[in-house]
Formats: structure tokens, C-alpha cells, sequence
């Protein structure tokens, strides 16, 4: 058989053949927006938004980053470009349109004060469903967003998505983006529990995972984690003896056992004995930590789990307290030296039904207690929970809103750290948390 030249074997050289569509301005600015990105660093980010947003037709192009404690949205400025950091202030995420526009998730529009037709559009920073913060432009008028069936808003969705997975994407190259969302300097200790933490949100097609820990700046011994794979979400909540960067070492030490095990696609029995076993080697029975180690078969919908000294995980179903689900706990890990092959390590099992939600916390959640001495409680959590949710709000902001009245409750000053994660589990055809 003959091969002709340049690939063109078995076409027929007189048929036509089709030709590349060109692409629209919109669709350039996005792709030329991408094709950038691949050599800019972090604090580069700011003027190509500014610059690619121009082929849409709006202005005043800034991105505003949530702080760490999901109070204030911080402006994200270039360091030479035409903005005055003096000029453009932080907002705040309870009180201003755009903060409303974080919390939702939602684009909304703003009228400028001029009176020129002009509008300001507030766009929700998302990395999958992890809110960043939101992106701001500035559009000729409110006309022009629902003129052929919103597609000037549609673009703007788009570019705001590209711009969210730039952020996240950059963060890992640079320290720019991680200093503009402290307020506060870190302690070491939480600095290397922070380094640890898997994004505090995520949704699929059948579970909806979210995280919270406080205080942000000084935290030591709590994490969480998770992972979600075909047909098995894997999460896990500890809390370590003490605080400081003794008990930050115990918490990474067991986060790496609990990820090693798992990652290895080891039992959770076999997992239990494997963290035991490390933090036992390192620490010699001076230091421990409590935790549950859980997963949820995404098929079925049940739930195992085991508990080292920690409080029990809680069931809520149709906006109510089931109860704690109990399974007879082990030692805490680090304490049961003996713990081996042939020891039995009690494994809980739960029949979920749709929509149901699973909540592991800290003992530094429901005892935090105010001045006048009241602990914040179950019953307390659980409230909030499901009125937030009965609201119609997201994941991620319904967790905000339980830290926000957890530091409230102990006016900001909290004894011990404070880690909630809750997960629901949903088939394809149930709501989601997230929108």
C-alpha cells in the first residue's frame, strides 16, 4: 500500500474539506486569557483579567478574595497597575452586595452612583464549588446583560469560572495570593495544619462535603480530610492532645497515616492500626489524638466508621436529629500500644436514606462556652444547621454562618480548637447543598 504524503491516506483528494470555524471576540478573550496565564505568575493575575475582560466590552475588572475567616473580601490589585490600593477598600462579606453575592453564589448587579447607565456586576470566584471570593466588572448598562438571551452575562459567567481556576491553580506558585487572604499573622502551628486541609467544600453528582475550623490563625491539633472516588467517600475528623506545635505534629503525623492507609485502599480497621501504630512509634504514649475515621459507599448509601475517643458523629434526616450514631470507640490513637491483628476494632454501620446528613466535630464545637458560662451545644449546632439549609443557602455558607455564631457565642475568644465537617449524601436525582 502506497502512504501519500502529509498524512492523506484513504481521503479523497476531491472532496472538501471542512474548515476550522473562526472563533468570536468572547471566545478569543477566554482563550487568549488561557494561552497567557501558562506563563504568568500569581501577582501577574490582576492585569490579565483587566486586559482579556476588554474583548466582552466591560471595565473596572478586579477580582476581591475572601480572607481566611470568610469575614472581608480583600481586593486583588497588580502591584504597578493603573488601581490605588488606597482607593479600592475591602468589603465586607455580611454587609455589601458583593458579600451577598459570595454567600449565594449568585451574579447580581449594582447601579453605579454616577447615574450614567453604567452597572456593577458582582461574579461568584469558584474553584469547582470552593468560593474564592467574586469578580467585579463594570458593564455599559443593565440592558446589555439580558440583551440576546443574557449572553453577555453568560460570557461573564465564563470568565469569572476561568478566573477561579487561575486563582486556585496560581496559589500554588506563589505566596501572593496566600498573604492577601490573612488578616492576621499565622502561628507556625496552624500553618502547618492549613498546609494539610483539603479545600473546606466540595459536591458531586452524589455527595456534598463541608468543612469549617477555627480560630483560623492559632489553630493546632484539629483537621479533617477527605477524598471522594468512584462509588466511596472517605472523611475523617481529629482532634490532638494539647495545643500548640506539639500537638500540630501529631495532627500531621496521623492526617499522613490516615492518607497513607487510605490511599493504599486499606480497611479502615487496618487503617485505625496503622495510625495507632505511628503516632505510638513517634510519641511514645506521651501524645494522642481522638478522631473518626468514616466512609460512605455512594451506591448505597451506607456508612461505616470507626471511633478513636471522639464524639459521636451525628444523623440529621428531613431537617432533624436522628440521633448519634454509636459504634463502641477505641482508645485514641496513640495510647492503645497493644492494639494488633487479632484485637477487635468495633465498626459502626448506618443505613443512610436520601438527603440524609453526617456531622463530625471537635469537643471544642459544642463546649465552647460563653461569658456567662452556657455551652454552645448539640442542640445549638444542629439548629443552625438546618435553618440555614431550610434557607435555601449553600454548603459552604452554612457552614460560615455556624463558626460565625460559634465565635459569636464565645465573643470571639475561643478555649479550644473548633472543626466541624458535615456530608450529605444525595442521589442523582435528590437537591444539592450546592447550587
Amino acid at each position: 500500500m502506497t502512504v501519500a504524503d502529509n498524512g492523506s491516506a484513504g481521503r479523497s483528494e476531491d472532496q472538501p474539506q471542512p474548515r476550522p470555524q473562526a472563533l468570536s471576540r468572547e471566545e478569543r478573550a477566554l482563550a487568549d486569557l488561557l494561552q497567557a496565564a501558562h506563563l504568568a505568575a500569581p501577582h501577574e493575575l490582576p492585569g490579565l483579567f483587566e486586559r482579556h475582560a476588554a474583548a466582552l466590552g466591560v471595565s473596572e475588572v478586579v477580582a476581591f478574595l475572601v480572607d481566611l475567616q470568610q469575614n472581608v473580601l480583600v481586593p486583588f490589585l497588580p502591584p504597578d497597575g493603573p488601581h490605588d490600593a488606597a482607593q479600592v477598600n475591602s468589603l465586607g462579606v455580611d454587609s455589601t452586595l458583593a458579600g451577598r453575592s459570595f454567600q449565594l453564589s449568585e451574579p447580581l448587579v449594582q447601579d453605579r452612583d454616577a447615574g450614567d447607565g453604567w452597572v456593577k456586576v458582582w461574579l461568584p470566584l469558584l474553584n469547582g464549588t470552593e468560593r474564592l471570593g467574586v469578580l467585579a466588572v463594570t458593564v455599559p448598562d443593565a440592558d446589555a446583560l439580558e440583551r440576546d438571551d443574557d449572553a453577555l452575562l453568560t460570557r461573564l459567567r465564563l470568565f469569572a469560572g476561568v478566573a477561579g481556576e487561575l486563582l486556585m491553580t496560581k496559589t500554588l506558585y506563589g505566596d501572593t495570593l496566600v498573604r492577601l487572604r490573612r488578616s492576621a499573622e499565622m502561628g507556625l502551628a496552624a500553618e502547618m495544619q492549613w498546609s494539610l486541609l483539603p479545600p473546606l467544600t466540595f459536591a458531586s453528582s452524589a455527595v456534598t462535603i463541608a468543612g469549617g475550623l477555627e480560630p483560623a490563625y492559632e489553630v493546632a491539633g484539629d483537621s479533617i480530610d477527605y477524598a471522594v472516588d468512584d462509588g466511596i467517600a472517605r472523611f475523617a475528623v481529629f482532634d490532638g492532645m494539647g495545643h500548640g506545635m506539639r500537638s500540630a505534629h501529631v495532627a500531621t503525623l496521623t492526617v499522613g497515616a490516615y492518607r497513607n492507609g487510605r490511599r493504599s485502599n486499606r480497611s479502615l480497621a487496618t487503617t485505625a492500626r496503622s495510625i495507632d501504630s505511628a503516632v505510638t512509634a513517634a510519641f511514645a504514649g506521651d501524645a494522642f489524638i481522638t478522631g473518626v475515621l468514616a466512609e460512605l459507599d455512594t451506591d448505597s448509601g451506607v456508612l461505616t466508621w470507626i471511633n478513636a475517643g471522639h464524639p459521636e458523629p451525628l444523623l440529621l434526616r428531613a431537617g432533624r436529629l436522628v440521633k448519634a450514631v454509636h459504634a463502641e470507640p477505641m482508645l485514641p490513637f496513640g495510647l492503645d500500644a497493644e492494639l494488633g491483628e487479632t484485637d477487635d476494632i468495633e465498626i459502626g454501620s448506618e443505613a443512610l436514606e436520601p438527603g440524609d446528613i453526617v456531622v463530625l466535630y471537635t469537643d471544642g464545637v459544642v463546649e465552647a462556652r460563653s461569658p456567662e458560662g452556657a455551652y454552645f451545644g448539640v442542640d445549638r449546632l444542629v439548629d443552625l444547621l438546618v435553618r440555614n439549609l431550610a434557607a435555601g443557602l449553600p454548603a459552604p455558607e452554612t457552614m460560615r454562618r455556624i463558626v460565625r455564631a460559634l465565635l459569636d457565642h464565645q465573643q470571639a475568644q475561643l478555649a479550644d480548637d473548633a472543626t466541624m465537617v458535615f456530608v450529605q449524601w444525595r442521589p442523582d436525582n435528590q437537591e444539592a447543598l450546592l447550587p
